[in-house]
């Protein structure tokens, strides 16, 4: 297992062997490293503390003590990524979902499990992934409402959720981390560069691959098409915006895109596929009104809801799952300040409440 994560962590680096020796100064040669990787020796502790501190990765990373690994890693076709930036991922993914199953049995939960609302299903007609979507709101009762927050929709279901500064060329990515007596954790990443609608999307998208085996039609237009059922279920838009249409004012479809949370364009598409609209029309609306809107999202969210909820799209549930440990004295505040990443001093004043504890005093 340290091979394992010593690999990844010197390739995160973008280091060969002989440049991580000639950063350890000497202390272990490219020959010996090359052989921890391997699995044919075991570094010691002082060499391990050596290695880590090369590495700019935590000592429990590279020891990893809850026998976590990942699975498949799957990076969309074209996304033009480095084997340096997929290292880098990599790391990223194993470090927070190991400090996210350490709280979860730190508190004696169970919901780490994917609780998947059915085996996967074959999908050989873009109609079929709409089918899926519109199970998979029937199985998690979800009704025909707009989803107000993706992102704690998923991870109750027990789907880990990541924000990662990826490559612009990357939306996301989906994999699953395998621990050692436990049931296979599936994890998520979006791009935190990318704006909410976009990240919505990708949320479901990448949802889309896990629960769909897509054969004789494109898998990344199935997934794009269970994506948009999802958050724009037919009967719901229907209703809103009525069965045919010859026409669209600029306010409508703002006042419509912030209803469901979704781009303008993503809207446009799904007029499209719901014949709502003519692909004739669909054309006309993108040179004229939506001309611009491929590169520039029109009124983008403004993390609110269109009924005053707050909407960042912002995994919460490992910081809460750590507030909740430290304020049972399940953990010492140096170790919520190791799990959250954040300095001490920041999370004890966050456990007091801070300016507006000071402030409600006054």
């Amino acid at each position: 297992m340290i091979g394992e994560r010593l690999r990844i962590a010197r390739r995160k680096s973008g280091l060969s062997l002989r440049d991580l020796a000639m950063r350890l100064g000497g202390q272990i040669t490219h020959v010996a490293i090359g052989k921890y990787e391997r699995g044919e020796m075991m570094p010691s502790s002082s060499v391990l503390i050596a290695l880590a501190k090369a590495l700019d990765v935590s000592l429990e990373f590279l020891a990893a003590p809850l026998e976590v690994r990942l699975g498949a890693l799957e990076f969309r076709k074209k996304s033009g990524t480095s084997a340096q930036e997929r290292a880098h991922v990599e790391a990223l993914v194993l470090e927070h979902v190991e400090r996210y199953l350490l709280i979860e049995e730190v508190l004696g939960l169970e919901s780490a499990a994917w609780k998947a609302p059915f085996k996967p299903q074959t999908v050989s007609a873009f109609s079929d992934a709409e089918r899926v979507a519109n199970a998979t709101r029937e199985k998690w009762k979800l009704g025909h409402d707009p989803i107000p927050d993706v992102t704690e929709l998923l991870e109750e279901h027990g789907i880990k959720v990541m924000l990662l500064r990826l490559p612009d060329s990357v939306s996301g990515l989906t994999c699953i981390v395998e621990r050692a007596g436990g049931a296979p954790v599936p994890v998520i990443v979006v791009n935190e560069n990318h704006n909410l609608e976009r990240r919505r999307f990708t949320l479901l998208h990448e949802l889309g691959h896990r629960l769909m085996l897509v054969e004789k039609v494109d898998e990344e237009k199935s997934a794009h098409r269970f994506a948009s059922a999802m958050l724009m279920p037919a009967d719901h838009l229907k209703a809103q915006v009525g069965q045919h249409r010859h026409g669209f004012g600029y306010s409508e479809l703002i006042e419509t895109k912030h209803l469901y949370g979704v781009a303008a364009t993503a809207l446009l598409m799904r007029f499209r596929d719901l014949e709502i609209i003519s692909s004739e029309h669909l054309s006309t609306i993108f040179q004229t009104t939506a001309r611009h809107w491929r590169k520039h999202e029109p009124e983008a969210l403004d993390k609110r809801h269109h009924d005053g909820r707050i909407m960042t799209e912002t995994p919460r549930r490992f910081r809460r799952l750590c507030y909740r440990a430290l304020a049972e004295q399940m953990i010492s505040l140096s170790k919520a300040s190791e799990l959250l990443q954040e300095p001490a001093a920041t999370i004890a004043q966050e456990m007091r409440g801070g300016d507006a504890f000071e402030d409600n005093r006054q």
